[in-house]
C-alpha cells in the first residue's frame, strides 16, 4: 500500500508538487530563522561575556550596585591573593582582572599644547603577561589594524575610529585626565603603540586599551581592580555550571554586612542578559508556531481543492468496499510522504543559506551607530545539530494538520450519490 501511495504521488504531480513546494518553503524559512536567531543569541552572549560580564564576574557589593558609574573607589583590593584562590579552586575558567575607567584623552602637538581632545572609555587588562588569555578573549590579534601591541605599561591601544577622529597615529603621545580611586585628579602620559578595530560600535567609538599595571599606578589602585572576569577555558557558556560556581564562591566569600566583600554573578544574572536570552529563545518557538499555523492553513486549502478534484476517485473507492476510515488515513499518509520530501528539501535549502550567513554574516553597523550595547557589528547565523532536525516539526505537523482537517469531508461522502455522478 505504501508503494502504491508513493507511486501515485510521483506520477500525479498535481497532488504532490504544490504541497511539496509549500512545505519546502516553510521549512527553509523555519531553519534559516532558527539558525539566525541562534546566531544573534550566541553573538550577544559572547560579546557581553568578552567585554563586560564574563561568564561569571566578581565585584564588591558596593561596586555592583553602582556599576554603570564606574565607581573605582568601591573596587576590589587584594586582587593578587583572590586570583590565586580562584585559579586554585576553579581551574576550569580563565580568571583575569580588569579596571574600567573614563576620562579625557588629550593629544598634544610639538609644543606640548593641546591639539585635540576627546572623551575616552578605558579598559585596563592584563596585557603584558605572556600567558594572558585577554588577547584571545578580546580577539586582539585580529583587531589590531596598525602599529603593535604595547611593550610596557606606558603604552596604550586606541580604537581606530577614535584615533582617526583625533588625528592620532602610532607613536604619538596622549595624556589621560581622569580621577583616582580616592577622587583626586589623575594625569598620566602614554604613547599610542597601535590602533584596533573591535567590530563592536560601543567600543570602536572611543575606547582605549591599557595594561592594568600602568592604570593601577595612575589611578592609585595598587593590587586593585574594578572586577575579575571568569571565562570557561573552551569559551562556551554553561549556565548551570556557572550558577554552581557562583553559589560556591558566594558561600565562602560573600558577607551581607560588608559592602566591600566580593560577590560573584553569572552572565545571565547581569545587565538584563537573562531577559535578552529568554526573549530570543521564545522568539524561535513563536516563529515555528506561526509557520506551522500558516502552512497548515495553506495545506488545508490545498487538501480541500484536491478532495474536490478527486471527488469521483474517492467515491469509487468507497463503492468498491474501501472504508471511509481507510481512505481518510491513506490521504494523511500521502500528505506525510509529501511532508517528509518537502522537509528534506527545505532543510537542505535552509542549511545552505544558514551556512552562508554563518561564514559571511550581515553587517548591521548602520543600525548600531548610537548603540551602547556591546554586540558585534556583523551578525552571523549559527548552525547546530538541532538545525538539522528543527524543520521536521513544522514540516510534518503542518502537513498532518492540513490533511487531517481537509480529509474530514470524506466522512460526509454518501456512496448513494455515486451512481448519479457516474451517470453524468
Amino acid at each position: 500500500m505504501i508503494n502504491f501511495l508513493i507511486k501515485g504521488l510521483i506520477r500525479d504531480r498535481s497532488r504532490s508538487l504544490f504541497p511539496l513546494l509549500i512545505v519546502a518553503a516553510g521549512v527553509m524559512l523555519t531553519v534559516l530563522l532558527f539558525c539566525w536567531l541562534g546566531g544573534v543569541a550566541d553573538e550577544i552572549l559572547w560579546s557581553s561575556a568578552a567585554f563586560n560580564t564574563g561568564h561569571v564576574k566578581i565585584m564588591t557589593q558596593a561596586y555592583s550596585a553602582e556599576e554603570e558609574l564606574l565607581p573605582n573607589d568601591l573596587a576590589l583590593v587584594g586582587v593578587d591573593s583572590l586570583l590565586g584562590t580562584l585559579r586554585n579552586d576553579y581551574p576550569d575558567l580563565y580568571w583575569t582582572p580588569r579596571i574600567r575607567f573614563g576620562g579625557l584623552l588629550d593629544i598634544p602637538d610639538e609644543q606640548n599644547e593641546t591639539r585635540a581632545q576627546g572623551p575616552a572609555i578605558g579598559l585596563a587588562i592584563d596585557l603584558l603577561n605572556i600567558s594572558t588569555p585577554e588577547k584571545r578573549i578580546l580577539n586582539l590579534e585580529k583587531a589590531l589594524k596598525s602599529g603593535r601591541f604595547p611593550a610596557n605599561a606606558n603604552e596604550i591601544l586606541m580604537s581606530e575610529e577614535f584615533a582617526e577622529k583625533l588625528h592620532v597615529k602610532p607613536g604619538d603621545r596622549a595624556t589621560l585626565i581622569s580621577s583616582t580611586a580616592f577622587g583626586a585628579m589623575a594625569i598620566q602620559n602614554f604613547v599610542v603603540s597601535g590602533t584596533i578595530r573591535f567590530g563592536v560600535m560601543a567600543m570602536d567609538r572611543g575606547a582605549i586599551i591599557a595594561d592594568i599595571s600602568g592604570i593601577q599606578t595612575g589611578l592609585d589602585m595598587p593590587d586593585g581592580a574594578s572586577e575579575i572576569l571568569g571565562i570557561f577555558t573552551d569559551f562556551q557558556y554553561r549556565h548551570t555550571l556557572a550558577e554552581r560556581i557562583a553559589a560556591s564562591f558566594n558561600q565562602k566569600h560573600f558577607q551581607a554586612t560588608d559592602d566591600f566583600s566580593p560577590v560573584m554573578a553569572t552572565l545571565l544574572g547581569q545587565r538584563g542578559m537573562g531577559d535578552y536570552y529568554e526573549l530570543i529563545s521564545s522568539a524561535s518557538f513563536i516563529a515555528i508556531a506561526i509557520f506551522i499555523m500558516a502552512m497548515s492553513l495553506v495545506l488545508w486549502n490545498a487538501g480541500l481543492m484536491g478532495s474536490l478534484r478527486r471527488y469521483g476517485e474517492i467515491g469509487v473507492r468507497l463503492a468498491i468496499g474501501e472504508t471511509k476510515r481507510h481512505v481518510y488515513w491513506s490521504l494523511i499518509g500521502e500528505s506525510l510522504f509529501t511532508g517528509i520530501a518537502g522537509t528534506i528539501l527545505g532543510t537542505a535549502l535552509g542549511l545552505a543559506a544558514s551556512y552562508y550567513l554563518q561564514i559571511k554574516g550581515i553587517d548591521i553597523s548602520y543600525a548600531m551607530k548610537n548603540a551602547s550595547m556591546t554586540i558585534s557589528n556583523v551578525i552571523r547565523a549559527k548552525v547546530t545539530s538541532a538545525s538539522y532536525l528543527i524543520g521536521f516539526l513544522p514540516g510534518l505537523v503542518a502537513t498532518f494538520l492540513g490533511a487531517a482537517i481537509s480529509g474530514i469531508g470524506i466522512y460526509r461522502r454518501q456512496t448513494s450519490q455515486l451512481f448519479k455522478e457516474l451517470e453524468v
